[in-house]
């Protein structure tokens, strides 16, 4: 073991990096900088002074430096070939959902890892909220057999430039929100056997909402997703249902709470709610991920569990554009 902490170095300056930087810092980490396409770019210089981050120079740089692992917040296309040069590089890599475009790019980088015996994990930051490990708890010991789980996620997207409008840089609301339904649903019920979908869709061919259903031996499971929702925030709700009773969460699939998540349960006619965190599921998962890199504690969510999530994801828009339900290899 050493004492050095553990160094991080980041591609791109994104959003959803931001939230990396201080839970990187909060798990004891250390960020040693980051690249950007243009490195000397206003908005990278001004990345870098907002966030006390060295600019490395380019993606590239970054890979080569003496980082421990990368973090991949690229836009949907980029994630496979950045992800697996980093890990052919020698470096751990977390990347953000989705993990590729398709089951075959989250393959090539599960193949990567696995050839290189670096670490990788699909940046599902939710998972590592306490409220989460409660409801699988709940819906595994005081709900009996799940017959029904929904799981909701939807915003108003309103910047035209959003790559997520890209149907060539793996845009659409279901590669995007519609992940952490799906994600969930596995986590409660496991892999389906079939799926079904209908979408929405843009003249670009981006599915601008798509609501699917996942098809258990004993459960159906619903998923809704959405760009042109509430204008107010987002909406993100869970109910599952079994045969004693039902569980429902409303901001399930948030990452980071400044207030407490209510899980409201009802079993044998009797009502009653818990309360869970807050909590910074971005620290947990980037301290799990150091402890795991260390091999203190084995990796929880493996990259062949994000090929599973992309072969779902794959399903879900052939069943949406087809119109046909399409089952899944066992």
């Amino acid at each position: 073991m050493t004492d050095r902490p553990f160094r991080w170095g980041l591609l791109g300056a994104a959003r959803i990096a931001r939230a990396l930087i201080p839970a990187i810092r909060e798990a004891g980490g250390e960020v040693v900088g980051f690249g950007a396409r243009d490195p000397h770019s206003a908005r990278a210089q001004a990345f870098a002074q907002q966030w006390d981050v060295p600019v490395l120079g380019t993606y590239e740089d970054v890979i080569a430096a003496d980082v421990d692992a990368v973090y991949n917040p690229l836009p949907n296309d980029a994630h496979l070939p950045w992800s697996a040069a980093a890990l052919r590089a020698g470096k751990h890599a977390l990347t953000e959902k989705p993990v590729a475009l398709n089951t075959e790019q989250a393959q090539a980088i599960a193949d990567a890892a696995r050839e290189t015996g670096q670490l990788h994990l699909e940046a599902f930051a939710y998972r590592f909220q306490p409220h989460v490990d409660r409801v699988r708890e709940i819906a595994a010991q005081e709900l009996g057999e799940i017959r029904a789980v929904r799981g909701m996620f939807g915003f108003h997207m309103t910047n035209p430039d959003d790559f997520r409008w890209n149907a060539d840089q793996g845009g659409g609301a279901l590669l995007d929100v519609g992940t952490y339904p799906v994600n969930l649903i596995r986590l409660l019920l496991g892999e389906p056997g079939t799926v079904t979908a209908q979408a929405r869709w843009t003249p670009g061919g981006v599915d601008l909402g798509l609501s699917g259903t996942l098809e258990y031996p004993h459960a159906l499971a619903s998923l809704d997703c959405g760009f042109d929702w509430d204008q107010g925030g987002s909406t993100q709700r869970l109910t599952v249902t079994g045969t004693r009773g039902t569980l429902d969460v409303d901001g399930v699939f948030h990452s980071h709470t400044q207030e407490p998540t209510t899980l409201r349960v009802e079993t044998g006619g009797q009502v009653r709610t818990e309360s869970l965190g807050p909590g910074n599921g971005y620290a947990r998962m980037v301290a799990h991920f150091q402890r795991a890199a260390r091999g203190q504690e084995a990796l929880r969510f493996t990259p062949d569990d994000a090929v599973a999530q992309a072969r779902v994801l794959d399903a879900l828009l052939q069943a949406a554009r087809t119109g046909q339900r399409v089952p899944l290899a066992p």
